[in-house]
């Protein structure tokens, strides 16, 4: 599994536009082939920073997002909304059983 943190630092005068721009590229990627999970979370400290975890079964999915028009569409827009580069890690991660 590949498990990527996009962290992004968002303008607060662009704040609900930034959430309304998000909203489509989050359902068509829920909906891709080989994506687990796609979830957006606020930062419980500031209201303007948000972390995309998406969890996605393989490096072919993840390429296949990425050239995806929802997926083009916002990086091609995402600097727009933001205050700080966009900050993206990746990992590659294994079920561990408790």
């Amino acid at each position: 599994m590949i498990i990527i943190h996009a962290t992004f630092h968002v303008n607060p005068a662009k704040h609900d536009e930034f959430l309304t721009e998000l909203q489509p590229l989050i359902a068509a990627s829920r909906k891709e082939n080989g994506n687990v999970s796609y979830n957006l979370y606020k930062n419980t400290e500031n209201d303007n920073i948000f972390m995309m975890v998406e969890v996605w079964k393989d490096a072919q999915a993840v390429d296949s997002h990425n050239q995806s028009s929802d997926f083009t569409s916002f990086v091609g827009k995402v600097k727009e909304f933001l205050t700080a580069p966009l900050d993206v890690k990746a990992f590659d991660g294994q079920p561990v059983t408790l």
